[in-house]
């Protein structure tokens, strides 16, 4: 459970490897969090990043197998880090996959299986992990959404299409935890500098992962609903959904 003042001691990443998710690890870990499950595709190979946060002051890092595309397993994943850790202080939702329009659009399958990662997935583990959550009557699910998801633009209508079904669910998964102790967090990032966007175009208030992972730590501070990164998104996305449709075809054009 969090300690007695209200910090996160034990964490459960799905998708250890993101950048997001390892900056937020490091921000916590100066909030003292020191135990961690790192849900990853292939653990033995993610093993040198976990020694690299335990010298970092996350004394007690474990490695799991998680994949995605296997929703069989997803609550079993869950089981797995409550034997290693038990009660679950935080469950960060951290994985996805970009991908490129032009090659879903020249490969639906690709496209497809884009999908089945980022909302499928998201929504098998993140229900596994809510159940989990409510169970111990505390707790809270942080779902890494993107302000791709606020209007879909035709740029990456793909990616932008997984990521506002995953922020409805996510909000939708909040409302139904309500009353049980247990909570869930929306974070909408702009654009990141991580490997998934390098060699794209920066947008507009682009950010890095250290900067996300600081607005992670203020809003489980403050029991937010839902985080903007940086928090002038929030502005900005609130004229872009009232923006008329001719308008918007032009700003999102390709």
């Amino acid at each position: 459970m969090k300690d007695a003042l209200g910090a996160v001691q034990t964490a459960l990443v799905l998708g250890g490897s993101s950048e997001i998710a390892l900056a937020t690890l490091r921000r916590l870990a100066r909030d003292r969090c020191r135990r961690v499950v790192l849900a990853v595709r292939d653990p033995a190979a993610a093993e040198p990043l976990a020694e690299t946060l335990r010298g970092e002051g996350l004394g007690e890092v474990h490695l799991v197998a998680f994949d995605a595309r296997d929703p069989a397993h997803h609550a079993a994943v869950i089981d797995e880090a409550v034997a290693l850790l038990g009660d679950l202080d935080l469950v960060l939702l951290a994985f996805g996959v970009l991908g490129d329009q032009e090659a879903f659009d020249a490969d639906p399958a690709s496209a497809a299986d884009a999908v089945s990662v980022n909302l499928a997935g998201a929504v098998s583990s993140g229900l596994a992990a809510a159940n989990r959550l409510r169970a111990q009557g505390h707790g809270t699910l942080v779902v890494l959404s993107s302000v791709a998801g606020e209007r879909v633009r035709a740029e990456n209508l793909v990616y932008g299409a997984t990521k506002a079904g995953l922020d409805g669910f996510a909000q939708g998964l909040g409302d139904a935890l309500q009353g049980s102790g247990a909570r869930v967090m929306v974070v909408r990032p702009g654009f990141v500098h991580t490997r998934m966007t390098e060699g794209r175009d920066p947008a507009p208030f682009a950010t890095t992962p250290e900067a996300v992972a600081d607005e992670i730590a203020k809003g489980l501070a403050k029991g937010a609903d839902t985080v903007w990164a940086p928090p002038i998104l929030r502005y900005v996305f609130s004229a872009m959904r009232h923006l008329p449709r001719p308008l918007w075809r032009k700003v999102s054009a390709r």
